[in-house]
């Protein structure tokens, strides 16, 4: 019940800290202008009540003769004071009307009035809040945590409470932005480390094993030595392109996805599975390689996760779609994917189902790069479960809309 309850209030909509001081500042000046308005009846009311107590009304042991003449009538003694009273209470109808009934209706005048400054004074006051919220939206909206941090809000104004947060903001953001390209450095620096020490293992191992004097239990652990080198190997190398791909591609060239597409299934290694390629016309721009390393990595993410008897497949497509956008989609066959595991996919070192052991063959990293390498392009990709089993991955990238202008005017 307690759950439902906050899920309500999560939904329904909340005021705004503009809207809020908007209506406590309405607020505060309607109770001080009822409050002035109470005060000034009562002083209004004591004054009159004093003032006729004083000239009309004679003092202890003493007494004031009142004399009036009303059109020729004359009133005295008992009838005059009565027709004073009558005066009297005229004149307090007159004052509840002006006082009150009037000033009400100047009150909710003047309040409205009031309230519409209050909310232009407040989002004066909060303009600068807008920009801080603005640009943590901008970082929050980056498609990688680390591609908006190069914003500051490098606010302008009075060093006053709004500053100060503005000012920590900006150097808690340039800390992380340190922090991030600290870390991309050093996995591309230890990555470059450990090759040279990688390749001569590998070269130690060769030569050990092609000896004439090399016995068979010697080639066999040679064997395995080689496969492990080998695969850490692949894992160095999928470290240096994944920190290569998270940095924004600056120098792009026309390449078409359809061309790359037919270039990684031709040289791609099947298995035990088919490859089948629909390549139509994908003109993005971008890093050749790169591009080239995403769809590589797609096919063989659908080659290695597939069936073993033979009969699985991999339908490799390019396309251009209709928002603007070229995509490259690899669907294939083999175990069923939940679509709670969907998501985790794209982490790096993570591995589904068998291949979540140390000597396994995958680095755990393939799709990892895939994601950097789409998103290094301003592109994005997803996945979902094919129904029957297997997966179908989507890399949409921007379109190459000058080359698509001139095909579309060729044709």
């Amino acid at each position: 019940m307690s759950t439902l309850k906050s899920r309500l209030a999560a939904v329904r909509p909340q005021p705004t800290l503009r809207l809020r001081l908007t209506i406590v500042y309405g607020a505060v000046f309607f109770l001080a202008g009822l409050t002035l308005l109470g005060v000034t009846y009562v002083l209004f009311n004591q004054q009159l009540t004093d003032t006729f107590e004083s000239r009309y009304v004679g003092e202890p042991g003493r007494v004031k003769q009142l004399i009036f003449n009303l059109g020729g009538e004359m009133l005295t003694g008992d009838a005059a004071v009565e027709w004073m009273r009558q005066q009297e209470e005229t004149l307090r109808s007159g004052a509840r009307t002006s006082l009150i009934t009037q000033g009400m209706i100047a009150l909710v005048v003047v309040g409205t009035g009031a309230a519409g400054l209050g909310w232009l004074v407040a989002g004066r006051v909060l303009a600068p809040l807008r920009l801080v919220t603005a640009t943590a939206r901008k970082i929050a909206a980056a498609p990688m945590a680390e591609r908006g941090l190069h914003e500051r809000i490098s606010l302008i104004g009075p060093r006053d409470e709004v500053k100060e947060l503005a000012d920590t903001f900006d150097t808690m953001v340039e800390r992380l932005d340190h922090s991030f390209d600290g870390q991309r450095r050093f996995v591309a620096n230890a990555s470059h480390e450990l090759r040279t020490p990688l390749t001569l293992n590998r070269a130690l191992v060769e030569l050990a094993m092609h000896r004439r004097s090399a016995s068979p239990d010697v080639k066999e652990l040679g064997e395995s030595l080689l496969d492990i080198n080998a695969r850490h190997e692949r894992l160095i190398s999928g470290l240096l392109l994944l920190a290569r791909s998270e940095q924004e591609i600056a120098d792009r060239s026309p390449v078409d996805l359809a061309d790359v597409v037919t270039h990684v299934v031709a040289h791609a290694d099947p298995g035990k599975a088919t490859v089948y390629e629909v390549s139509e016309p994908a003109p993005t721009t971008g890093d050749a390689l790169l591009l080239e390393r995403l769809v590589h990595n797609l096919v063989e993410n659908g080659v290695r996760y597939n069936l073993d008897d033979g009969t699985g497949w991999v339908r490799v497509v390019s396309r251009t779609v209709s928002e603007g956008n070229v995509e490259v989609e690899v669907s294939n066959t083999g175990p069923v994917v939940p679509p709670y595991d969907v998501p985790m996919l794209f982490k790096p070192f993570h591995r589904h189902a068998a291949e979540r052991v140390v000597t396994a063959n995958s680095a755990g990293l393939g799709l990892s790069i895939v994601q950097s390498v789409a998103i290094a392009h301003g592109g994005s990709v997803r996945a979902r479960p094919r129904e029957g089993g297997g997966l179908v991955v989507t890399a949409s990238l921007p379109r190459d809309r000058d080359r698509f202008t001139d095909a579309v005017g060729f044709l």
